[in-house]
């Protein structure tokens, strides 16, 4: 089953970016080319169950099973030894990207207590947007009442584009709701 901003984007986006930025062929016009979700679990250098706890969150939001990452420096200040797991990752791509994005902006986003917008500052220079999220609670398919502890995470939206305009024009009309 094809997801439908995959589709809106093969059938209005591509024709309208080709337009506006004059490309020679539709494979010049920006795409999503990856999505990276990352959770920084600091407690777990003391409680391990905090790691699995952040693991199934990942899972039930993403739909894919995330990586343990590792400290690749040992730290004394924060008790933290190299090669302990840290935190918890994942990559999204294809439908599931798609399905992810669509899921954020149209039902995660505006569930955030006074939500004006996202800002435009967030992009890196290279066409990429990286979007931090307070808690996980915002995403519907979270249980409030089998959370453990409220957890941020990071969202990155790597495109194809060359330059940060193309990035931007390509999220606005994916639906991405930016501040105006």
């Amino acid at each position: 089953m094809p997801v439908r901003l995959r589709e809106k984007y093969q059938q209005e986006i591509v024709p309208a970016l080709v337009q506006e930025f004059k490309f020679t062929s539709v494979m010049q016009a920006p795409r999503l080319s990856k999505i990276v979700v990352n959770v920084g679990v600091g407690e777990a250098v003391q409680n391990s169950k905090a790691l699995d706890a952040a693991v199934g969150d990942i899972t039930i939001i993403t739909g894919q099973k995330p990586v343990v990452t590792k400290a690749r420096k040992s730290i004394a200040a924060f008790k933290l030894r190299e090669g302990v797991p840290i935190g918890v990752m994942v990559t999204l791509r294809g439908d599931r990207m798609y399905d992810f994005f669509d899921r954020l902006v149209h039902l995660a986003l505006p569930r955030l207590r006074d939500f004006r917008g996202v800002s435009r500052r967030s992009f890196d220079g290279r066409g990429n947007y990286s979007l931090g999220l307070r808690e996980q609670i915002v995403f519907p398919d979270i249980d409030y009442d089998k959370i453990d502890k409220l957890r941020g995470l990071e969202v990155v939206i790597v495109t194809t584009a060359t330059d940060d305009a193309q990035a931007y024009v390509l999220l606005k009309r994916l639906g991405m709701p930016f501040k105006d």
